[in-house]
């Protein structure tokens, strides 16, 4: 909820830069309804420590760009390479 005020002055120019990349890269040009969620009820909670979640077709799609959910990410993306320094193999 902090961050309404910076989305909502960004949200244009991010929209037509995506755009303008499916554009180019698909040969497909896009016109997306975009809103903003309303309810206070849904706001990120605070351990997602910022970012966004982008749903589309009511919730079948769900993009989550928290900074929680990238640590998550990049967590899986480390566990060989944790794993492999406390258990090396002889």
């Amino acid at each position: 909820k902090d961050d309404a005020s910076t989305v909502k002055s960004i949200i244009k120019a991010a929209v037509a830069e995506y755009v303008e990349i499916m554009e180019r890269e698909s040969g497909i040009k896009l016109s997306p309804k975009l809103t903003m969620n309303t309810d206070s009820s849904k706001d990120l909670p605070e351990s997602s420590f910022g970012g966004v979640v982008l749903t589309a077709l009511n919730g079948k799609i769900v993009c989550d760009n928290t900074m929680a959910a990238r640590l998550e990410l990049v967590y899986e993306e480390l566990l060989p390479s944790i794993r492999a320094i406390l258990f090396p193999e002889e």
